[in-house]
């Protein structure tokens, strides 16, 4: 199996699926953890030398964090309800508490962090939601924790993307600390289908291809963005849905289009 993809086990005694630590990833920033809860199940971390944004991907919980209290909080019970999510932000050298008040899923985003910034909650009316790209390359994008927001780091959305269609298209990358130019992400994609027995494609492939590989990939697994183009394609009959995190030297996402492929661009 690639290297640049990290299938989900079963759950740990904490609920954990799936991680990727930058350890793990070979790089230095990005972290990222799913965990399956049950009602009444909770997860205690401290955030030690980053910041976190938990994104309740499915359920209700309460969380606190960095001395805050966020209760009952919780959208919706699918990734593909076609609803946002809530997400709260807590900071490094903190700690917080998620108790499940459902079955619930949760992702943790983590990247470096000094504690700048208090927690905070991070609502549904908050995310600006944008529809992307046209025809079969058309796709919903939810910034949950976008550059415009504060944190130290982390850049945080998720996509949505029909059966059929395309996303992350047309090819795009962002390997290079080249500001204003490009600016240098890690990235991690956490990958849902529905149907969960479909799969969708994708390719991670850099301008010398000394990187090309084309990836099918299943229900709850994680694909590592260390360099290079990473589009998404979604089968007919499978919609697509991924949560992304990226983190770098600088919070800005600044990417360059395959060059091969921005005629796209043009197409009407």
């Amino acid at each position: 199996m690639s290297r640049l993809i990290i299938k989900a086990d079963e759950p740990d005694k904490d609920g954990c699926i799936v991680a990727v630590t930058p350890e793990t990833a070979g790089w230095k920033y990005v972290g990222f953890e799913v965990y399956q809860l049950q009602a009444g199940d909770k997860l205690s971390r401290f955030t030690d030398g980053n910041e976190a944004c938990l994104v309740l991907l499915t359920g209700k919980a309460d969380v606190e964090a960095g001395g805050q209290k966020f209760a009952g909080i919780g959208s919706r019970m699918s990734v593909f309800e076609g609803i946002p999510p809530h997400a709260v932000y807590v900071p490094a050298q903190k700690s917080y508490t998620v108790t499940a008040l459902t079955k619930v899923e949760l992702a943790v985003c983590l990247a470096p962090a000094t504690g700048k910034y208090s927690a905070r909650l991070i609502t549904p009316s908050e995310m600006g939601i944008e529809a992307r790209g046209s025809g079969s390359m058309s796709r919903q994008v939810v910034n949950i924790l976008p550059e415009q927001k504060e944190a130290e780091s982390l850049l945080v959305v998720e996509v949505h993307t029909g059966g059929g269609n395309w996303s992350s298209y047309p090819p795009h990358k962002h390997d290079v600390d080249q500001l204003p130019d490009e600016s240098y992400l890690e990235e991690t994609y956490y990958h849902r289908i529905n149907p969960p027995h479909g799969f969708v494609v994708q390719r991670v492939y850099n301008d010398d291809r000394s990187l090309d590989e084309t990836l099918a990939v299943t229900d709850c697994s994680v694909v590592l963005v260390p360099e290079g183009y990473h589009p998404v394609s979604a089968p007919p009959g499978y919609d697509s849905y991924y949560l992304n995190v990226m983190a770098g030297p600088v919070r800005t996402w600044v990417f360059r289009n395959d060059p091969e492929h921005e005629w796209l661009f043009e197409k009407k």
